[in-house]
């Protein structure tokens, strides 16, 4: 991997143009006007011997963009001829980070440890939006209900286990009714054809069941594989909201609240109350 020159030196003065915000991790958003957020590339800060390290000290690193993920690690490393090889190790060979849907229905990377906060945290939340929204969907263009997506999704669950981790395509010669399709807002200028395996694939991401695997092709490439959730315990949402927001604000406080309502995509009474709970 080849990193700018400048770009670490820029992060770790708080200066620089607005690209670099993507070496943070954080999608660039700056809290409490204290420079850069949650940067662990600041004057006088060790440098990290591993990607795990550094997405603990982020808490999630920014995922949506694929190469986001290494430029941040890149840049925080003491070594950072080895962030591409290090980085697959612990997303695709350890299982030690797992880059999957959280707060805001936003992907990041997160150590495996925090899965099950982020999912009683912030994405019960999400999945339940989501997933009325597709069966809402499906509903006005008149396709299948709930009992058979059930149906459909437990399918594509079992087919994707054996193989441990398969494109969308794959998954639909497994299970060919993932194919079905339907119209979304019919009649608007935003029209569109989806398919079931789309959307229904994004909504078990949400929902804590698949996360995204190895991408087809280099570290860069935006297509990737599903593969299984890990196993994690079940969390009481308050208990997982106050210790995601503990975390956020020791990495990268202090925040106000609107920086923790917009971070975690909470309402303002969990964002209020929240960090108390947490002891902050």
């Amino acid at each position: 991997m080849s990193l700018p020159r400048h770009a670490p030196s820029r992060l770790r003065t708080g200066g620089g143009p607005a690209w670099a915000t993507a070496y943070d991790g954080t999608s660039g958003r700056p809290s409490g006007g204290t420079g850069w957020p949650c940067d662990s590339g600041r004057p006088g800060a060790a440098r990290a011997q591993g990607p795990e390290e550094v997405a603990g000290s982020l808490v999630a690193p920014h995922g949506t963009d694929p190469a986001t993920v290494y430029l941040a690690v890149g840049a925080r490393l003491a070594d950072a001829a080895k962030t591409v090889g290090a980085t697959e190790r612990a997303l695709y060979e350890d299982g030690s980070l797992v880059r999957m849907h959280g707060m805001r229905h936003t992907v990041f990377v997160f150590p495996k440890e925090l899965t099950a906060v982020v999912h009683a945290s912030t994405g019960l939340t999400v999945a339940a939006r989501e997933r009325a929204a597709l069966l809402k969907h499906m509903t006005d263009a008149g396709a299948p209900d709930a009992a058979w997506l059930t149906e459909v999704e437990e399918s594509a669950l079992a087919a994707l286990a054996p193989r441990g981790q398969a494109t969308a395509a794959e998954l639909a010669l497994d299970e060919p009714r993932r194919k079905e399709r339907f119209v979304h807002a019919a009649g608007k200028s935003y029209e569109g054809t989806h398919t079931v395996s789309t959307r229904r694939l994004k909504v078990l991401g949400v929902e804590g069941k698949v996360v995204r695997g190895r991408p087809l092709g280099s570290w860069t490439s935006s297509q990737f594989r599903w593969a299984p959730a890990p196993d994690h315990p079940e969390l009481d949402a308050g208990e997982a909201q106050a210790e995601l927001l503990r975390r956020w604000l020791t990495a990268c406080g202090p925040a106000t609240e609107d920086d923790l309502k917009w971070w975690t995509g909470m309402g303002v009474p969990p964002a209020r109350a929240k960090p108390r709970a947490g002891g902050g």
